[in-house]
This record gives C-alpha cells, sequence and structure tokens, in this order.
C-alpha cells in the first residue's frame, strides 16, 4: 500500500524542550490512522507541524513523496490537506447551508464577496447539500448554526473542512466535549466522510478509535512508544504503563 503521508526524524523544539523527538510516522493511503499517547505527548505538536502552523526543527513531513514541511498553511490546504480543530469555528448566524456554501465558494478563485454573495453562492448549493448529507446535517441545513448543539456544530466543522476537498483529513480530538450520543453522530459522520479518503485522528476517546482506526501511533515524551492495531497495543505492556503509570 502507497503511503500518503510520511513523517521523517520529525523533531521540534520550544527553547530546548523537544515537545518531537525523532518522530518516524507512515500513513497508508485510504486508512483512518489514530494517534494517541497522554497529556503532553506531542499529539498538538504533531498536528500544527503536518497543516503548517509550526515548523519543524529538524526532519521532514512528505505528502506523496514531495516535502511540505516548512511550507505555510494555506499552502499545505491547496496540496489537500485539511485540519479540523478541538474547538469548533463556524459562522453562527449563518444557516448550517450556508455556512458550507461560504467555505465551497472561499476555495475558488470567485472568492466571497457580500455584495454578490447570493448570486455566488446559488452555484453551490447542490454540493453544499450532498457535504451536509454526508455529515449527517442534511435536516438542519435551513438552521442558523448558533442554534445548534454542540455535536451538531463539531459535525458542522467536519463539513467545512470537506468543502476544501481534501485528500488527508487531519481530525484533532472530533469527539471531545460531547455526549454519548453525540459520539456516535460524530463517529458515524466521520466513518462516511474517510470513504476515499486518508485521515488521521488524533483522539482521547479510546472508543472512538477502536472503533474507527485501521492502525495506531502511540506517543509518549515527544517519541513513538509502539505502532499497531487496537487490539495488539490495548496488550502491550509499555502502552499500559504509558497511560496507567503501571497500575495494571
Amino acid at each position: 500500500m502507497a503511503a500518503t503521508l510520511e513523517v521523517r526524524g520529525l523533531t521540534r523544539e520550544f527553547r530546548g524542550f523537544r515537545a518531537l523527538n525523532g518522530v518516524n510516522l507512515r500513513v497508508d493511503e485510504g486508512v483512518i490512522h489514530g494517534v494517541i499517547g497522554p497529556n503532553g505527548a506531542g499529539k498538538t505538536t504533531l498536528f500544527n507541524v503536518l497543516s503548517g502552523f509550526l515548523k519543524p526543527t529538524q526532519g521532514q513531513v512528505l505528502l506523496n513523496g514531495r516535502v511540505i514541511s516548512g511550507l505555510p498553511p494555506h499552502e499545505i490546504a491547496r496540496l489537500g490537506v485539511a485540519r479540523s480543530f478541538q474547538i469548533s469555528s463556524v459562522f453562527p448566524h449563518m444557516t448550517v447551508l450556508d455556512n458550507i456554501r461560504v467555505a465551497l465558494s472561499a476555495r475558488t478563485s470567485l472568492g466571497y464577496a457580500f455584495w454578490r454573495s447570493d448570486r455566488i453562492l446559488d452555484r453551490f448549493r447542490g454540493e453544499a447539500e450532498e457535504l451536509l448529507a454526508a455529515v449527517g446535517l442534511a435536516p438542519v441545513a435551513g438552521r442558523e448554526a448558533a442554534t445548534l448543539g454542540y455535536g451538531q456544530k463539531r459535525a458542522l466543522e467536519i463539513g467545512l473542512t470537506l468543502a476544501l476537498r481534501p485528500n488527508v483529513l487531519l481530525l484533532d480530538e472530533p469527539t471531545a466535549g460531547l455526549s454519548a450520543h453525540d459520539v456516535a453522530r460524530v463517529v458515524e459522520s466521520i466513518r462516511r466522510v474517510a470513504a476515499g479518503r486518508t485521515v488521521v485522528l488524533v483522539e482521547h476517546n479510546m472508543g472512538v478509535v477502536a472503533a474507527l482506526s485501521h492502525r495506531i501511533t502511540v506517543l509518549q515524551r515527544g517519541r513513538v512508544l509502539a505502532e499497531g492495531t487496537y487490539a495488539e497495543l490495548r496488550a502491550d505492556p509499555a502502552v499500559i504503563e504509558a497511560y496507567l503509570g503501571g497500575a495494571a
């Protein structure tokens, strides 16, 4: 299987502190690859480097064999890598449908301009409706985003990320703060939109990781501690100790 995303010897220092220390990672095409680890393991720093918000101190990130580490976020996004964040960010007083239509128009050379917005946005209705169906929000397309529950806002954020038409989707804690019902909704949305894409998933909820991930990398103190399937890792003594301090 071809690697879509590769990390080679990745190190990121902050005033002498190594948040990432020689990380190697291979994400194969079309899989959901989980990244887990205790607090402070380096997961968010890794995502910030992958998406261009931080430059590596050493090492490389490759997308389909091309070095992308050091490129600014907008250039990495144009190459097909899109990221969602831990905190939802939507246009609260626009409808759910218009949130998606604005994102679709911003991706094109048309851009978004208030004096011609209706004419531009009408071009994207069909595609926007398809995206909303993919994330389970078609029934609330006409509602203002501010009226959505937190889980629905997380699903909308995934829809906004998909508007970039990414080949690689970076999902940072997509179920953080959700109720059990909303977690199930978002997991199903991720499963649907992952078809035909490569997904890297940072997540604390081990049930979500088990349900979605084909392969998992465990980080600890900025290094790769272990890698494998969920079944393999749950029986790994080093992983158990990292999470439970040797109590198990």
